[in-house]
């Protein structure tokens, strides 16, 4: 495991709050690992300092054997590591397809003559991966919520990466919307085709408040509770921790 993800004694304050208090952990290169927590535990926190959206107060971020920790954010995607976000932001006005045509852009494109062609082939590719593709045409302002999430899964993935980190995929979708979008990072976790991921498929990190959906799919989960890992365990340990349930239930009162 250790070499190709690695988060060591990652800190970021806020003043006198400390969202983020010396969190270590590792990422396999095959693993698929939850991240859960109460409300206010530090995890968007966690994700904003790994994708460099935020610059820690101590510690690092290792992807590779790489110090990726000042790095700017397209640099980190640059080298392989991508996110998606709980809310998501589309370019409204354009086509969907246009919208994952821009992530496509960067330095891994094909090189210019077929740019155009390329381009919009791999989008397409990105969108057929997560089942929207028949919506390429119609405006990002169309589409419904569960959709959107679709896209900007798909808008992550073009950029081919080999760790994903989703923040809450699965926040505000029916049931019915859960499975497709589960259905989706499955295939991409397992390594289903996209361009040129490999069978490899994709290492994840997801944060998710839907922990009966969480706990079908990952491998591992890690416990945050005021900036700090409570727990990191498979699921069927951390589900009976008790400091984890304490976290999210409290003390009994005595």
């Amino acid at each position: 495991m250790t070499g190709f993800f690695e988060v060591e004694n990652l800190t970021r304050r806020f003043g006198g709050l400390t969202a983020v208090n010396q969190v270590s952990f590792q990422v396999g290169r095959h693993e698929m690992v939850g991240l859960i927590g109460p409300n206010g535990a530090g995890k968007t926190t966690l994700v904003r300092l790994v994708l460099g959206i935020l610059r820690p107060d101590a510690g690092c971020v290792r992807f590779r054997g790489e110090d990726i920790t000042r790095l700017k954010t397209w640099d980190i995607v640059r080298r392989g590591v991508a996110g998606t976000f709980q809310n998501t932001r589309p370019f409204r006005r354009l086509p969907i397809i246009a919208n994952v045509m821009v992530p496509c852009l960067g330095p891994r494109a094909s090189r210019r003559g077929e740019w155009i062609k390329t381009v919009e082939a791999r989008a397409m590719d990105a969108l057929e991966f997560v089942g929207i593709s028949d919506l390429a045409r119609e405006p990002a302002s169309r589409l419904s919520h569960g959709d959107l999430k679709r896209l900007e899964l798909a808008r992550a993935i073009a950029t081919e990466p080999e760790l994903l980190i989703l923040d809450e995929p699965f926040g505000g979708l029916n049931p019915a919307e859960t499975e497709l979008l589960a259905k989706s990072i499955r295939r991409l976790h397992r390594g289903g085709r996209f361009g040129r991921l490999h069978s490899e498929g994709a290492a994840m990190i997801i944060i998710e408040h839907k922990l009966s959906e969480l706990m079908k799919i990952v491998d591992r989960v890690i416990v945050m509770h005021f900036g700090q890992i409570i727990a990191d365990g498979p699921p069927e340990a951390v589900v009976v921790d008790p400091r984890v349930i304490e976290a999210y239930i409290g003390k009994e009162a005595v």
